[in-house]
């Protein structure tokens, strides 16, 4: 229902901010002297650059759409080897001392841990055809867990702010997205966007933590973050002593490097336990395609309404607002026009890509605005969708916290995005 709302709201204000600007150039001998803004045949023939938008937009989305069939068939074979080979299983092992410790009131061997674990490691692993199903039955496992079946438990609480915070170690979809429009290297905003993820899900996890007053100070989680926490110090630490140029270099080797070898591990993982990986990569290719088709519609909705609320004039004054307040406390404010994408976040996924897409296409794909709109989107899940689906999948009105918890951790990232991004790409 939100995501209908907004879809709308595009097409009402931008119809209401072009009114004005018509009427503006209309009456322009008279409002120019009052407003400071001088109208132009631009502001007369607004009508004309919203309907061109839609017919350009329309193009965008499905030229976006076609290769998308092909990158997202990759990576989708790539990950059905990867989760047949025992990747995901493997995480799960991993990860499992760490979560006894976060979720205290579960008994041990309590079979949603196996679930969290395998749902958070897929969603890491941009496997979300599989993380959803598994999110919603260790939601299951948890509500069985319950006590009071109408209210979120703190289990339950902890699960979904971890899942809307979205540690993230391949975005493949923001990945395919960039190379379907044209950027040199689609994998340099990998570790960005893996260093972005780790601060929100800290966020998330400490502000639950003390709501519900975990002690994060054992010797179990000390390890875990504390590990976790000195590798991203140390990435951090070797990129802001290193020149801009080369930060550049750096990033897009490693990056791609990591990639790669994470393929190459799959492909063992799977080999060496006798998977035949070119009937499971086609198997897995062939949810790709659909997924890809399956986008067509939500990218063709949400990226018209947006060039039609861009072909208005609304967006641009919406970030000239913003950019306003951040100049008057002297902030440099070049990081604003890829602000939409982090606030449609938590909103809706398919809008925040429609407004990644956006950004891309106005200031390029490759700029700083471009790369800061696709660590946004990287960096967390959709806030309320989640919320709306596992909390509805068991029955849950009264859901405490959590979205205070969600924001929290979204707001974040936000602000992690636009220094990480500054690091890499500033």
């Amino acid at each position: 229902m939100t995501l209908n709302y907004i879809w709308i709201g595009f097409f009402l204000v931008a119809m209401l901010v072009a009114i004005m600007r018509v009427m503006g150039y209309l009456f322009s001998g008279h409002l120019e002297p009052l407003l400071g803004y001088v109208f132009t045949t631009a502001d007369r023939d607004v009508f004309i650059a919203i309907v061109e938008s839609t017919f350009e937009m329309a193009k965008v989305s499905i030229d976006i759409a076609i290769y998308l069939i092909g990158v997202m068939t990759l990576w989708l074979g790539i990950m059905k080897i990867g989760e047949k080979g025992g990747a995901v299983s493997g995480l799960t092992r991993f990860v499992m001392p760490f979560f006894k410790k976060i979720f205290p009131e579960l008994p041990d061997n309590h079979p949603a841990f196996g679930s969290m674990t395998m749902n958070i490691c897929a969603n890491m692993l941009g496997l979300d055809n599989a993380a959803t199903p598994l999110g919603i039955k260790a939601m299951q496992e948890l509500q069985e867990a319950s006590p009071d079946k109408t209210k979120a438990s703190d289990s339950q609480i902890m699960f979904i702010v971890l899942n809307t915070s979205g540690l993230t170690l391949i975005p493949v979809s923001v990945m395919a997205i960039r190379a379907a429009m044209g950027a040199a290297n689609p994998a340099d905003i990998f570790l960005p966007i893996m260093l972005t993820t780790f601060f929100s899900t800290m966020a998330g996890l400490l502000i639950v933590s003390a709501i519900q007053r975990i002690n994060l100070f054992n010797r179990v989680v000390l390890a875990y973050i504390g590990g976790l926490s000195l590798l991203i110090g140390l990435i951090i630490w070797l990129f802001s002593s290193m020149a801009s140029a080369t930060i550049g270099v750096v990033s897009t080797f490693a990056g791609n490097l990591l990639l790669f070898l994470i393929i190459i591990l799959f492909i063992f993982l799977a080999w060496r336990k006798k998977v035949n990986v070119y009937e499971e990569f086609i198997v897995g290719a062939k949810e790709g395609f659909g997924v890809a088709v399956k986008i067509i519609p939500f990218l063709v909705a949400m990226l018209v309404a947006i060039g039609v609320f861009r072909a208005s004039g609304a967006l641009d004054m919406l970030i000239s607002a913003i950019a306003g307040i951040f100049g008057l406390f002297g902030v440099d404010t070049e990081f604003v026009g890829a602000l939409p994408t982090a606030f449609m976040k938590p909103l809706s996924g398919s809008g925040a890509r429609g407004m990644m897409i956006e950004a891309f296409n106005h200031y390029g794909v490759d700029s700083f605005v471009g790369r800061m709109a696709a660590t946004f989107q990287g960096s967390t899940e959709t806030t309320f969708y989640t919320i709306a689906v596992y909390y509805g999948a068991v029955g849950i009105r009264n859901t405490r916290y959590t979205v205070g918890c969600g924001l929290f951790a979204d707001f974040t990232s936000v602000i992690a995005g636009i220094f990480i991004a500054g690091l890499f790409f500033g």
